[in-house]
């Protein structure tokens, strides 16, 4: 699959050069990645402009994900020199965890601020992270107030606000932002399949049924506690034909299995098939 994907609106590019320009005036990077595809979902053209800031890294959405792989990949991250929590951004003690990492990696600053007479100065922060890795939540979350908005679905924050999260505490928010492309397709269809990148932008069938190979491959008990009847099925096509089936999902009296696939997928997204990670660690 090395078919290339675009999706790259005209906000994001211009993002990606104000982020360029504005990590100068940040003390850290807080990045955001989706617990259940950590590589995917990083952007690698943001990764290299922030490379050189100290990063917090925080796997996000760690209640859908498996939680021996995410594990294993907090682990990763540690070993190539980041600092790395996983959360749950709708627990108020992983937002304090949150809130204690970022300003630990701001504490060699303020004193070396002290040290010279200085007043010690906000720990400033910057956010990034692809679409619907839970940005606006976080932001949320930290300011204790609607300050971000906050949509399900990519691509909703469009431009960069300062907020200030406590005076000790201010995060420059930016805008979620794809790379211009992917290169290997299996990354794309694995953001489809996690919501950061709209799924229309590949076949519904395709999607589904690598999902389908993969669980039946990973997470077999899983599919086996949501559809039981499935236990025996090895082939995709058969599988929601027998969900449909057992839905009673049909069109034109034949079971429509386009609409299994979406439900089936959006189920996936959600958690309803218990927790997944799409990627591995090694």
């Amino acid at each position: 699959m090395s078919q290339q994907i675009h999706w790259f609106p005209g906000h994001m590019k211009k993002a990606q050069n104000e982020i360029e320009k504005k990590v100068k005036i940040v003390d850290c990077v807080i990045e955001l990645l989706d617990a259940r595809v950590p590589l995917a979902s990083r952007n690698e053209t943001l990764f290299q402009i922030t490379q050189n800031k100290l990063r917090l890294v925080v796997l996000t959405k760690a209640d859908l994900a498996d939680p021996i792989e995410t594990k294993k990949w907090s682990n990763y991250f540690e070993n190539a020199g980041s600092a790395v929590i996983f959360a749950d951004l709708n627990k108020s003690s992983d937002i304090q965890n949150i809130i204690k990492n970022v300003e630990k990696l701001g504490e060699a600053k303020q004193q070396k601020l002290v040290a010279k007479g200085m007043k010690p100065q906000p720990i400033r922060a910057m956010i990034i992270g692809i679409p619907n890795v839970g940005k606006s939540t976080l932001i949320n979350k930290l300011a204790k107030r609607h300050s971000a908005s906050v949509q399900n679905k990519p691509g909703h924050t469009k431009s960069q606000q300062l907020i200030k999260v406590s005076n000790r505490f201010e995060l420059l928010d930016t805008p979620g932002i794809l790379q211009n492309s992917y290169e290997d397709k299996n990354k794309a269809m694995l953001l489809a399949l996690t919501g950061s990148i709209k799924r229309e932008i590949l076949p519904t069938e395709e999607v589904a049924e690598e999902a389908y190979k993969y669980l039946h491959a990973h997470y077999f008990n899983n599919l086996k506690e949501r559809f039981s009847y499935l236990e025996e099925v090895d082939q995709a096509n058969d599988a929601f034909v027998k969900i449909a089936r057992s839905r009673g999902y049909l069109s034109k009296g034949l079971e429509d299995t386009s609409k299994a696939m979406e439900v089936f997928l959006n189920e996936l997204k959600n958690g309803q098939i218990g927790r997944v990670s799409f990627e591995r660690a090694n």
